[in-house]
């Protein structure tokens, strides 16, 4: 039995599964994400240090370690772009890692010199799912992630869609309405200003505003601005119209997304997940009526499965420790 350990750099959090590979997590723990790149070497090492006392054996099956970030990586493991933590930009991870890793290897008592690999978190997602998840035995598979942005990951032909810089499956940044809202990326009208969690409160607040969605405004204590995703989440799990209106609004943009996506892409499955996949049916259920009409691939003999990702905020820490393991590539 061999062991991967997984660490996946949120925004707040930095979750660490050691994962074996068959799939089994043999020990997690989380950190809190630091600001500044001295202290994000540091948290790595610690996180990965405290995830190697809780393994049973200690570190004699671990074989490597995974790092998945919220950032373009070019392939030499260098951070490229990382709105969320952007005092990391330009930050050489890999090299820096792997000096402090070879150090804790030998402290610790490991077996030889861990194969280390950095990549982005949802190129790791995606290879979690398609190792462990809900895509396994799919070749060619679609991943998004619905947070407060989008994210998203690609495999085609069996193996992660990296392309020639690194910068693959952005699926969050293609334009879907020029003059749609700002986005932080300089471009207006972006997938995930249509479809992400923020832009799913920033639709509700407009109902709410407008005296469409009475009863998620009487969730949010009467307040415009207080009006979350939550609120709509709850509303609609006891069918309130306003409230199901939001999420097929939400769908029929996500929809469109997939739509544009699987065109260029023809996945054997598409994934839905990140925080607003807690919504299961809810959400799924309109997508892929709407997938099928806005997209040829949504109906017939062929059609696209759209499906909820199967390993939940689990998936990334599981697809960097598979990407660790070299189960994937």
């Amino acid at each position: 039995m061999a062991i991967g350990l997984g660490l996946d750099v949120g925004g707040t959090k930095i979750l660490a599964c050691a994962v074996t590979d068959g799939g089994e997590l043999v020990a997690e723990t989380r950190v809190d994400s630091p600001r500044s790149p001295d202290l994000l070497l540091q948290t790595l090492v610690e996180g990965t240090d405290a995830l190697l006392s809780l393994l049973p054996d200690g570190p004699r099956a671990v074989v490597g370690v995974g790092v998945g970030v919220p950032s373009l990586v070019t392939s030499d493991g260098t951070l490229y772009e990382s709105p969320n933590l952007p005092a990391l930009e330009g930050l050489p991870v890999h090299a820096a890692f792997a000096e402090r890793l070879e150090v804790l290897s030998a402290a610790t008592g490991g077996a030889g010199r861990w194969r280390l690999v950095i990549d982005n978190d949802g190129t790791c997602a995606v290879a979690g799912e398609f190792v462990f998840g809900a895509a396994r035995g799919v070749t060619d598979v679609l991943l998004i992630t619905l947070g407060t942005g989008i994210g998203g990951g690609v495999v085609a032909g069996g193996r992660l869609l990296r392309g020639a810089r690194g910068f693959a499956g952005e699926v969050g940044h293609i334009v879907m309405d020029p003059a749609g809202p700002a986005c932080h990326c300089g471009r207006r009208g972006c997938f995930e200003q249509l479809a992400s969690g923020s832009a799913f409160a920033r639709i509700a607040r407009r109902a709410a505003a407008a005296g469409a969605a009475d009863r998620v405004l009487e969730l949010a204590g009467g307040d415009v601005e207080a009006v979350r995703g939550e609120h709509v989440l709850e509303a609609a799990r006891d069918g309130d119209r306003g409230a199901l209106a939001l999420f097929d609004e939400l769908a029929h943009n996500l929809a469109v997304g997939i739509a544009n996506l699987a065109e260029v892409l023809d996945p054997g499955v598409v994934l839905v997940g990140g925080g607003l996949a807690s919504a299961g049916e809810l959400l799924i259920a309109p997508t892929v009526a709407d997938f099928a009409v806005e997209d040829r691939r949504g109906r017939g003999p062929h059609a696209v499965p759209i499906a909820l990702a199967g390993l939940g905020a689990r998936a990334g820490a599981f697809g960097a420790a598979a990407l660790a393991l070299g189960l994937v590539s």
